[in-house]
């Protein structure tokens, strides 16, 4: 196994959530963004949000996916995008299922792939509700992100391989869950310079702005753990502490008597900021997956659970499949001008960490980075120091420098520790091929046992590892 010798974002909005700083300028080298995954539901926008960034003067988008049909229909999408944007003449666009093709000279390369498409989607969710372990999404954590990451990170770790000997000054910005899994992996066994990006803090931090009542740009905050699991430590208004209003709404949401009908949902984040003292970044139905409180019985679920990503059942596995045929629908639309192409820049990190870069230009992101920094030390002092971890990164022409920020509160750290084991056990399990270290892994993840014995799970273990074996290639 190598080790790593170098360190290294829901809908839309026209603002990031982080820190710009520095006047606006050109680029000061031609650009290549290889896009893993190209047919993925991510490439059409962050496309979008690069061409986009002022100064743009030449730069090539490399599309790579093995779908050769959904290749082709983005090739097509992103020219006509260019053309319609007026960057047909400085944006050059290739299309290849061969990514060793396209590697070669890439400047960033960002992984969006989906390596079982919709085939894993009922097996992750249906043999574990089996054994009572209810799922909302289904990809980060429980048995779904763990099979999930059995089956995506042996095909990771071969891109991660390939670009060492492609491209090793690369960066890399991976979007493909489960995110700390992938991230963690690649710090273990690879060199490249990796960046894990998602956009809960982005998302999450505009909306305790609005239930505040105050200016996103006028709150100051700060926010550490991990993906999927980390904290708003500090949430100030002109120097006040906004966690008691936001303490005083969750009460009567909890209660049943909402101050704002419109935002009466969101219950399980609500109820941890209320027993725990601070709100966590992402959705109540994925934050539901990684503590074994909420979905272990059906009174429970009814209680704190709504529909959709407010933590409803299945919710991932019943769409998944309506929300890929829909990306696909809506691509040949936009061709056929039956419908708009082209948005506002959005507040996914890509973008603006690649202006950061080119222009010098200092930004704040979260990003998920290992904890052991090879600069800076640990970053949360207190969480395992070979594990992966969302923190501020500073991102200038030096690249991406991530911070310190200290230690947690206990109780804050021991909630994201449960899961960093049963994340280093499931990256293990990848990296080694090893079905004994993937069921020792899911007997640690929280909700699965809140809600089985280890008998339980190691049979439910294996059921997926049979259901899933075309995609689990060399596990024994």
């Amino acid at each position: 196994m190598r080790k790593k010798i170098s360190p290294a974002g829901h809908a839309a909005h026209t603002k990031p959530a982080d820190s710009s700083i520095g006047l606006p300028g050109n680029l000061l080298r031609p650009v290549k963004i290889t896009m893993l995954g190209a047919g993925s539901s991510f490439t059409p926008r962050l496309v979008n949000d690069v061409l986009l960034i002022p100064g743009l003067d030449r730069i090539h988008i490399a599309l790579v996916d093995t779908d050769t049909k959904r290749l082709s229909t983005m090739k097509r999408l992103i020219e006509k995008l260019a053309k319609q944007m007026g960057k047909e003449k400085v944006c050059a666009v290739t299309a290849t299922p061969d990514r060793t093709a396209a590697l070669p000279g890439s400047t960033y390369i960002i992984n969006c792939i989906e390596v079982s498409g919709v085939d894993c989607v009922r097996f992750d969710n249906d043999i574990p509700a089996k054994y009572g372990v209810d799922q909302c999404i289904g990809d980060t954590v429980g048995p779904g992100g763990l099979f999930k990451a059995l089956r995506t990170i042996p095909v990771w770790l071969e891109i991660l391989w390939d670009a060492e000997a492609l491209c090793p000054d690369a960066l890399i910005l991976n979007y493909t869950n489960p995110m700390n899994m992938m991230c963690l992996a690649a710090g273990l066994a690879s060199t490249m310079n990796v960046v894990g990006l998602c956009h809960s803090v982005q998302g999450t931090s505009h909306i305790l702005a609005r239930r505040a009542g105050i200016p996103f740009d006028e709150m100051v905050w700060e926010c550490a753990g991990i993906n999927h699991l980390a904290w708003f430590t500090k949430l100030e208004h002109k120097g006040q502490d906004l966690y008691p209003i936001l303490i005083k709404k969750a009460q009567a949401d909890l209660a049943g008597n909402p101050t704002d009908p419109d935002d009466a949902g969101d219950l399980v984040r609500k109820d941890i900021m209320l027993q725990f003292g601070y709100f966590v970044t992402e959705s109540s139905g994925h934050f539901s997956e990684y503590v074994p409180y909420y979905r272990k019985r059906k009174d429970l679920i009814k209680k704190y659970c709504r529909a959709g990503y407010d933590g409803g059942s299945g919710f991932y596995a019943r769409e998944w499949p309506n929300w890929r045929k829909a990306a696909d629908d809506e691509r040949l639309q936009m061709l056929k001008g039956e419908k708009t192409l082209g948005w506002e820049r959005s507040w996914e990190y890509a973008s603006w960490i690649i202006e950061a870069l080119e222009k010098n230009q200092p930004f704040r992101i979260h990003g998920n980075v290992m904890n052991s920094h090879r600069k800076a030390g640990p970053l949360i002092t207190n969480l395992p120091q070979n594990g992966c971890v969302e923190v501020a990164c500073m991102v200038d022409g030096n690249g991406v420098n991530p911070t310190v920020f200290g230690r947690l509160p206990t109780r804050l750290a021991a909630l994201c520790a449960s899961n960093m084991y049963f994340f280093e056990l499931g990256a293990t399990a990848s990296l080694l091929r090893s079905r004994e270290a993937a069921i020792h892994a899911l007997m640690l993840d929280p909700l699965t046992s809140a809600v089985c014995s280890p008998a339980e799970i190691r049979q439910m273990a294996e059921e997926l590892f049979k259901a899933e074996k075309r995609f689990l290639k060399g596990y024994r």
